[in-house]
């Protein structure tokens, strides 16, 4: 990628797509299931695009080599989707509906007030989980599937 060439889906509001489960999560409690999922089907759709854009990227950076541009549709579409959906997502439930029934069994608190307080926590808990979620994610690719591509770090890019 040239110093001019910006990467829409990793340097632009396009990014915060990839946050839609993890909004949708924090919702669950006030919002129909159907709502959650669509926010999967966005955050899914940034992952896949975000994919196929490092592919062609990997197309025209390394035009006599296909096995770059698989590499890095792989490596970007396993490392988003754990990274932006799969992972946050669980988190984000997980602390959602535990607070939730934290609430219920420690406080007199109305269901409303209950619901809004777990979506709150919700909310306030995606950017703090981003970071460890990003590296654990990271560790976890490059000691397993990057080793059979030997590409260690963030997902390849074009030079």
């Amino acid at each position: 990628m040239g110093a001019a060439e910006q990467d829409v889906y990793r340097d632009t509001w396009v990014r915060y797509m990839g946050y839609a489960n993890e909004v949708g999560e924090s919702f669950r409690a006030l919002v129909p299931v159907p709502v959650v999922w669509a926010s999967y089907g966005v955050a899914t759709a940034y992952v896949t695009a975000d994919a196929i854009d490092k592919g062609r990227r990997a197309a025209t950076a390394h035009a006599q080599d296909p096995t770059q541009v698989g590499v890095a549709v792989v490596d970007t579409f396993v490392w988003q989707g754990l990274a932006s959906v799969a992972i946050p997502g669980f988190t984000i439930n997980r602390l959602c509906a535990a607070s939730l029934a934290l609430l219920g069994t420690l406080t007199r608190w109305p269901l409303p007030l209950r619901r809004w307080a777990t979506t709150a926590l919700g909310l306030a808990a995606i950017p703090l989980i981003i970071t460890p979620i990003d590296r654990t994610v990271d560790f976890l690719m490059d000691s397993s599937l990057r080793k059979l591509y030997g590409t260690p770090g963030e997902p390849p890019t074009p030079h």
